[in-house]
């Protein structure tokens, strides 16, 4: 069951988390199994929670998402940036709607997910080095073409502790964006990706909810909202001036740290 304490602590972490190249998801299950709050409603909430964060990426981007909407009918620039961002979106939502139900019953795990996180941070640091070669410093021109590639790499993130983000930024600084429009792509493709997650687990999940839900599942909607606010313009800040290699080796020590206390039978397998 999930409680007040439980709900603020999920939503906490996927705010913190849901932007960085750190994995939310990861996250979420690891602190989902440390809470022992695990199984089909926990999958439902972390997922549902994830909604809740890309508010804030609304609210922050909010004029020029409203004036690419506005812009549509009469904006070519307008939409370009519509198409990118679809072209981005679909790759990963086909999957996950293929592939959804086996990912969670065996990928939903620690183990799997401290793997996951070395394995991407050894691959942030491969290529962070690489943000001299930058040819595209601003989202605005981005193709079609490299947004469908980003949208190719976003699919990594099916598996839990892979990161989206980090997919998507790793992604783009090897087909020659800068870090911070790499980054900001990355938010903007979470628009559909986790919306579009989020209604279909409601969906999906509604007969789990109960009434003694709701309330846990606001507080920890608003605990995501918030945190992932202050996470959002952090990150854009810290990327102005350093590197993902701090990311990097934090997602290679954490994992690491993971798999030894798995061993030692600290986490679920």
């Amino acid at each position: 069951m999930l409680d007040w304490f439980t709900a603020l602590v999920l939503g906490l972490v996927e705010g913190l988390t849901e932007f960085l190249p750190v994995s939310s998801t990861g996250h979420l299950i690891l602190a989902g199994s440390l809470l022992g709050y695990s199984g089909p409603e926990a999958v439902a909430v972390q997922i549902v929670i994830q909604g809740a964060a890309i508010l804030a990426v609304c609210w922050e981007y909010r004029r020029l998402l409203l004036d690419t909407a506005l812009g549509l009918r009469h904006d070519s620039g307008a939409r370009q940036f519509a198409l990118n961002v679809l072209l981005g979106f679909l790759p990963l939502a086909v999957l996950g709607v293929l592939f959804k139900d086996a990912i969670e019953e065996h990928l939903f795990r620690p183990v799997p997910v401290a793997l996951a996180l070395i394995i991407g941070g050894i691959v942030i640091l491969a290529v962070d080095r690489r943000e001299g070669s930058a040819t595209v410093r601003e989202v605005k021109d981005l193709t079609p073409l490299t947004a469908a590639k980003l949208g190719l790499c976003q699919m990594v993130a099916l598996f839990p502790g892979t990161s989206r983000s980090g997919a998507t930024i790793v992604g783009g600084v090897l087909f020659g964006l800068s870090r911070k429009a790499a980054t900001e792509f990355s938010f903007f493709l979470a628009i559909p990706t986790l919306l579009g997650a989020t209604a279909y687990k409601l969906i999906e999940s509604w007969h789990l909810f109960t009434a003694a839900t709701f309330p846990m599942l606001l507080l920890s909607s608003l605990g995501a909202f918030m945190t992932a606010l202050l996470a959002v313009r952090g990150f854009i800040s810290f990327i102005a001036n350093h590197s993902f290699a701090a990311f990097a080796w934090y997602r290679i020590v954490f994992g690491a740290i993971v798999l030894v206390t798995a061993y030692y039978g600290y986490w679920g397998r």
